[in-house]
């Protein structure tokens, strides 16, 4: 078996692929994303939760490219707005969605809402199936902070210049690259989703 395991991200997104192949390097794994296939199909994300829409990324896309499929799920609850965006965080501003138009959205729709009473959190689902199109892998994680006024930096992507991480005082658009790997729900998500992958690993099932 090569001791590089090949792992496909199930979105084309590669500024999370990027996010997650530098978490997954040292252990051996070599990611890649959607945009690496030629073949990969569009999956709809009509699931009712988070770990819903991942699972249905990781299955379907495992089943039909062959490999292992990490698919993940991700979004943003502000607790003023009854935990929106959620699960419709990706196309919070509609069928052409990018994220300069979500994030106006959502400062329009906190416009008179004061800073203290904007408290939110990230969620990251993910799920693993194997090349069968079985679930082996699951995880999922927060991280909480509040949003901003208006948006302050260009780092990260989404949500991310409006999203005040408490303890830092600064959104993930103006922290680094390092901060966000370590705090990040992405991050936290993956701490607990890799030792369940190394297991695989050891008992033989990555093939």
């Amino acid at each position: 078996m090569s001791s590089v395991r090949l792992l496909v991200l199930g979105t084309r997104n590669r500024k999370k692929g990027q996010e997650l192949g530098q978490l997954l390097a040292p252990s051996g794994f070599q990611l890649r994303t959607l945009a690496d296939f030629d073949n990969s199909i569009e999956v709809v994300e009509d699931g009712d939760s988070f770990a819903a829409n991942a699972e249905r990324k990781a299955t379907l896309q495992a089943l039909h490219l062959r490999h292992w499929v990490l698919g993940e799920d991700s979004g943003l609850c502000v607790e003023a707005l009854q935990g929106a965006p959620g699960i419709f965080s990706a196309r919070y501003s509609g069928p052409a969605a990018t994220d300069e138009k979500n994030n106006q959205r959502l400062i329009d729709e906190l416009a008179d809402i004061p800073l203290e009473r904007r408290n939110a959190h990230y969620v990251c689902h993910m799920a693993v199936a194997d090349p069968q199109g079985t679930i082996q892998a699951n995880a999922e994680a927060r991280c909480y902070g509040r949003i901003q006024l208006r948006p302050a930096g260009t780092g990260g992507f989404g949500y991310d210049p409006l999203f005040q991480v408490l303890e830092y005082h600064r959104t993930f658009g103006q922290l680094g690259g390092a901060v966000k790997a370590a705090l990040s729900h992405r991050a936290r998500a993956f701490r607990q989703l890799l030792p369940q992958l190394l297991r695989l690993v050891r008992k033989g099932n990555w093939q």
